[in-house]
């Protein structure tokens, strides 16, 4: 069985590149069949690729945030059974193994990480692989200073400086950050992951005796509860205890944490561009929290760079009419809070959306041209025969829009939890391309952050879109007093092109009727 070369995949219609978002495993790793080997966003949205065979991972080539073509090799994959053909090529060229036969036997003879760095193990990112052919740097020679010995591009640049500078002095430059060297912090990153690696080696077993509360301890810190240093021997067996699991872990992160500190006083001193990775992960950590700062450039691109390539077409191709009404919902309000808890019982959650939604499709099916579609090509308006309903979901990526097929023909709690699960499944960049694709209309709710009326896009290549205001209470005159009523403003935009203003006029009309009395709902 031979090394195996994993392509990215077609994830998506019409998709032809996608972005590395996330790995999930690294050289070394056993994989099995459909066990996801990384995270991909597409112009539509993120997707997980999962591995088509059993085996382990060798290298990985391609780096997180880099964009590969489809039909490019992401990973190479070493096939379960095929050992000795993978210690041949570990001897043949150490400098590109990372093979995790080898740190079996390693595990199993007992031997340290320094010795298993010695027989050719190297721990390092696909970038600083390439970066060492680029200086000529071996990288069995150079020693790493990220977590368990791994190797980081300044190990790599400093290694490099040395071999080309026979006037300068031999180690990596000493760059002073706040008081403290940038040497000294990355020789405490070594130390410390130098520490945590030569417990984990030392400590690795096959069995480990621990209680069932302490198995659990090690489940949440995240680590192998076989690789943490037994504390005592019971029926021969090492046994684990909570403590020992705590001070693993804690070992564990002060290693990244030293490691990490490390690589950023090299990167403000400019002395080297630092290990991706680190990098990286600690950015998005930081933007997920607070946001980008002022002052900073945000990429333009995946979903983001999609979303605004479909609103400028919509914007230019399509000219867009907003027509703007209030509709008084003080029913709709009452019957929402007396089905909530039936909606409840049975599993679901109920919204105004669902309501929403029934009215639009029973207005779409007196004003069949908002539920079009224009053929520029043939010159033909192609007036739809399904009810496929886009409700846009606000995410960290931009706006989405989740679809409900053939809404028509499900009924209130049937389209309440379908909508609410594609938009969950939206907003954690879990859904999939085809759950967006073939909306006929779309629903926009701007009322949620407290919004009234508003100029929606249109989804082109649809025809109109509905954006719904906050529900507030306003003054109504009622039987010739003034009341306090339930009011929900809509704004309709269309493409003017195919529908009229008084066409628009009349679906909206007929939008309003419908959640005035929501009793003619079951009629539909």
């Amino acid at each position: 069985m031979a090394l195996k070369e994993f392509k990215l995949p077609d994830v998506g219609e019409g998709v032809a590149e996608g972005e590395l978002v996330t790995w999930h495993v690294a050289p070394g790793d056993e994989v099995t069949e459909d066990q996801v080997l990384a995270e991909v966003e597409t112009d539509k949205a993120l997707v997980d690729v999962p591995s088509p065979f059993n085996g382990t991972v060798k290298e990985l080539l391609a780096e997180e945030g880099e964009v590969v073509p489809v039909g490019n090799v992401i990973i190479t994959i070493q096939e379960d059974g095929d050992d000795e053909e993978a210690a041949e090529a570990a001897d043949a060229d150490a400098e590109e193994t990372t093979d995790s036969d080898d740190a079996q036997a390693s595990d199993a003879g007992g031997e340290s990480d320094e010795d298993s760095g010695s027989d050719g193990r190297v721990f390092a990112p696909p970038s600083v692989r390439r970066l060492a052919r680029e200086l000529g740097v071996s990288l069995e020679s150079v020693d790493g200073s990220g977590p368990s010995g791994r190797v980081t591009e300044g190990d790599v640049r400093a290694a490099a400086e040395d071999d080309g500078g026979e006037d300068e002095p031999s180690g990596p430059r000493s760059v002073q950050t706040n008081g403290k060297s940038a040497t000294a912090k990355r020789d405490e990153g070594t130390s410390a992951s130098a520490s945590a690696a030569a417990s984990a080696e030392s400590a690795d077993r096959e069995q480990t005796l621990a209680a069932p509360a302490t198995r659990a301890l090690a489940k949440e810190e995240g680590v192998d509860i076989n690789a943490v240093p037994a504390t005592e021997m019971r029926d021969g067996e090492a046994f684990v205890s909570p403590e020992a699991v705590q001070e693993y872990a804690q070992a564990q992160r002060e290693a990244q944490a030293a490691d990490a500190e490390a690589v950023s006083a090299e990167a403000d001193a400019g002395t080297a561009t630092a290990e991706a990775t680190s990098e990286s992960t600690a950015a998005e950590s930081a933007e997920a929290e607070t946001g980008p700062g002022a002052g900073e450039r945000v990429p333009y691109k995946g979903v983001r760079k999609a979303i605004g390539d479909q609103m400028q077409r919509s914007k230019y191709t399509a000219p867009h009419v907003t027509h703007h009404d209030e509709v008084d919902v003080t029913e709709l309000v009452e019957l929402r809070e007396r089905l909530k808890p039936v909606a409840e019982e049975r599993g679901s959650r109920l919204t105004y959306m669902p309501f929403v939604m029934k009215a639009v499709i029973a207005a779409l099916k007196d004003f069949p041209y908002l539920n079009s579609q224009l053929d520029e090509e043939n010159e033909e308006i192609v007036l739809r025969d399904e009810y496929n309903i886009g409700v846009a979901a606000a995410t960290d990526a931009g706006l989405l829009v989740p679809v409900v097929h053939d809404a028509d023909r499900k009924g209130m709690l049937e389209l309440a939890d379908e909508m609410n699960e594609k938009v969950e499944k939206a907003r954690n960049r879990k859904i999939s391309p085809g759950e967006m694709r073939g909306g006929t209309f779309t629903i926009t709710n701007i009322g949620g952050i407290g919004g009234e009326y508003a100029t929606p896009i249109i989804n082109y290549p649809e025809v109109a879109i509905l954006a719904l205001g906050a529900i507030k209470d306003k003054p109504r005159v009622i039987d010739g007093e003034v009341v306090p009523r339930k009011v929900l403003t809509l704004s309709l935009s269309f493409d003017h092109r195919i529908v009229d203003g008084a066409q628009g006029a009349r679906f909206t009309n007929r939008v309003k009727e419908l959640l005035e009395d929501p009793k003619l709902l079951v009629l539909e």
